[in-house]
């Protein structure tokens, strides 16, 4: 009902650069092992169709990139979104080459028990779970993910909508959680020598802006990244 011109002006354009991200951060962080997008993480998308205020599939179209441009072959998804990421779940479903390490809240949407059939490592964390639980389910889940496969390439999807106060997400994770968390991921790549991009998904508060630049610092202070790059337009 709207005018096509508007649309792509103010909704598939703005998509369309965050999908380019999550490209080139993929490209960056092959070359000098991290880098962050801030934006995409459309993980509600597969490759057939759109759901979830995801209308295009960054996280697949860049493991297809790497694939075919970066020489990687195997990767591994850890996605911390509250939601079930559905959309990769579905394109990688007969996959080997990709491990889906999927921590999300199983009574919200998209509610895809289909999609639920091809998570390698799901991990449930039910409405009002706290950020100690959290975090001490996501340690688990990392140590057995490390155990079940060996990838060569990380694609971190790091939704906020874990906050205490999200309306969609429905757990009740502190700001300082979110940076341990990212911490936790990052230090697990780092430790290993993998490459790994940083997506940042959903979260649906004002306050979300900020939880992401203080854990992106605090990525900085504990040597997870090196901030002088982003400074002189050396990494993403």
């Amino acid at each position: 009902m709207l005018p096509n011109c508007l649309v792509q002006k103010k909704v598939l354009h703005p998509f369309r650069k965050q999908v380019g991200g999550t490209i080139l951060a993929a490209k960056l962080a092959k070359e000098r092992g991290w880098a962050i997008n801030v934006g995409g993480g459309f993980h509600h998308c597969s490759s057939e169709k759109g759901g979830g205020f995801c209308v295009y599939a960054d996280i697949s179209l860049c493991i297809h990139f790497a694939f075919v441009r970066l020489n990687i072959s195997r990767v591994m998804i850890i996605d911390l979104d509250a939601h079930q990421g559905n959309g990769h779940e579905m394109d990688f479903s007969d996959d080997k080459r990709v491990f889906i390490l999927d921590m999300y809240n199983p009574g919200i949407y998209p509610l895809d028990f289909e999609a639920r059939r091809y998570i390698d490592l799901g991990v449930e964390v039910k409405s009002g779970t706290a950020t100690d639980e959290y975090l001490t389910k996501l340690d688990h889940a990392l140590e057995v993910a490390e155990k079940k496969f060996d990838p060569d390439f990380i694609v971190y999807n790091a939704g906020t909508d874990i906050l205490d106060g999200d309306p969609l997400g429905r757990l009740k994770i502190s700001p300082d959680g979110i940076a341990s968390r990212d911490e936790k991921v990052f230090r697990f790549a780092r430790e290993r020598n993998i490459p790994l991009i940083m997506l940042t998904s959903g979260g649906y508060m004002k306050s979300s802006a900020k939880v992401i630049a203080d854990s992106i610092v605090n990525l900085s202070n504990k040597s997870l990244i090196n901030m002088k790059s982003l400074l002189t337009g050396q990494a993403l």
